[in-house]
């Protein structure tokens, strides 16, 4: 659940200290210039650590959140002897319904092109104000170091997780999550009472990383306040319209994902109606709409499943329930458009094949992503940083991210109760509740 404190909600503090950085800032541009000395002095100096303190609460357990949230969440899938067919097939429709989202993503964002009509001159010095020019040229020439063909392959396997691990922030989160997956699927072939007390640890370690993000959460109101005065203070309000194209543009996927790719899934793979289908999970989409939790979702999600669209207990319990972790379709579309958008707005000219990396990195940064709020953010930053863009970036976004947020998580549960209705039908399950409910959807 959302962390709370006393008083207003996180979400409405995260919007004040946004509103307040767009006002504190175009102030500042207006009375001192975009030139003034002390502007870039105090964005530099005062802005920008506020800032980075946020950021570096959220960087130092990516690592350990990654590769918990990751090994548990594939471990189940992976575990051939105990589902055999039911986590092959929820396999395959996770990665056929996240690519189909990415891809979603990666198309709108060549279309519109939201973040390309940013002042040059304001882009550079908003990039100077987060880092020297030799930090700049660096995280340029490490935008272009992507490997391609035969060798991005090869490259995928690691020699050395644990160097990959420390590498995590400068190019090894790739291979080290490909590591992850690949423990987490040996880790579901060895006896259960072998299995079981590394998962407990893993759950632990998952646990205290998820509080942690709660901690740095409880920063975020201030550290966007910052991050925003700075963006609007040197490059204006040109900069808050295009945050707006991505707003509506990440809206607009999510609605067609929901809504088109979904109901032809449901339609021509689980046999249902589409419109009847989504009337009778509606209390589990308004319910992820408020908490913003796929985890806390998951009982409501569970009983409509069962109860209402009729699904089989034993497959409905285990695609939703390893779905709250490792099917984040909604997740996977907005960190892809999201990464993309802030390489427009910062001027990296990503290539298609720079893309598709940072979509592969969006299709399995979404197995390992919380189900809590806020937990896209740590593989967002990761792979900002991965293609050579300054992690402060996030600040432009992450205070409209509130609706996004809840937004997307309907996707993300409305998906794993989509998969479940799909293996249901490709499974054949002839039960009585099931050719029931089927009858009536038709």
């Amino acid at each position: 659940m959302e962390p709370r404190g006393k008083g207003l909600p996180l979400h409405t503090k995260i919007l004040i200290g946004l509103i307040v950085g767009i006002i504190a800032g175009a102030i500042a541009q207006q009375v001192l210039g975009v030139d003034n000395p002390a502007l870039k002095d105090f964005v530099k100096n005062v802005t920008k650590p506020i800032g980075r303190l946020f950021l570096n609460m959220i960087f130092m357990v990516v690592v350990p959140l990654l590769f918990s949230a990751l090994v548990l969440g594939v471990s189940d899938l992976g575990d051939i002897r105990k589902i055999g067919r039911i986590g092959g097939k929820s396999l395959l429709m996770t990665f056929l319904l996240s690519g189909i989202a990415v891809l979603l993503g990666l198309g709108l964002v060549n279309a519109f092109k939201p973040g390309v009509g940013v002042d040059p001159a304001g882009r550079e010095r908003l990039l100077a104000s987060y880092g020297s020019n030799a930090d700049v040229a660096k995280a340029k020439e490490n935008a272009e170091k992507a490997q391609t063909g035969f060798d991005a392959i090869v490259g995928l396997i690691s020699d050395n997780p644990l160097r990959d691990a420390t590498e995590a922030l400068t190019g090894g989160l790739l291979p080290f999550m490909v590591f992850a997956l690949i423990f987490g699927i040996a880790l579901s072939t060895i006896e259960e009472e072998k299995r079981q007390p590394l998962r407990a640890l893993l759950e632990a370690i998952f646990a205290v990383a998820i509080r942690i993000i709660e901690f740095a959460m409880k920063l975020a109101p201030i550290a966007v306040a910052a991050l925003i005065f700075g963006t609007v203070a040197l490059l204006g309000v040109n900069a808050l319209l295009e945050v707006g194209k991505f707003f509506f543009l990440v809206l607009f996927a999510l609605a067609i994902h929901q809504f088109v790719v979904y109901s032809l899934a449901i339609r021509f793979i689980a046999k249902r109606n589409p419109i009847e289908f989504f009337r009778q999970i509606r209390t589990v989409m308004l319910t992820a709409f408020a908490t913003s939790s796929s985890n806390a979702t998951l009982p409501t999600a569970l009983k409509a499943a069962q109860e209402d669209v009729g699904l089989p207990r034993d497959i409905s319990s285990f695609v939703l329930t390893v779905g709250a972790t490792a099917n984040q379709n909604g997740t996977a579309l907005f960190e892809g458009i999201t990464i993309l958008f802030l390489a427009n707005f910062f001027g990296y000219d990503l290539s298609l094949s720079q893309q598709a990396v940072v979509m592969l990195l969006s299709i399995v940064a979404g197995i390992g992503t919380a189900g809590v709020p806020g937990g896209s953010w740590p593989m967002i930053m990761v792979i900002l940083v991965r293609i050579g863009i300054p992690p402060e970036a996030v600040g432009l976004v992450l205070g409209v991210d509130r609706i996004l947020d809840m937004s997307r998580t309907v996707l993300n549960v409305s998906g794993d109760i989509t998969i479940a209705a799909c293996v249901t039908a490709m499974e054949g399950d002839q039960r009585e509740g099931v050719r029931d409910a089927i009858e009536a959807s038709s």
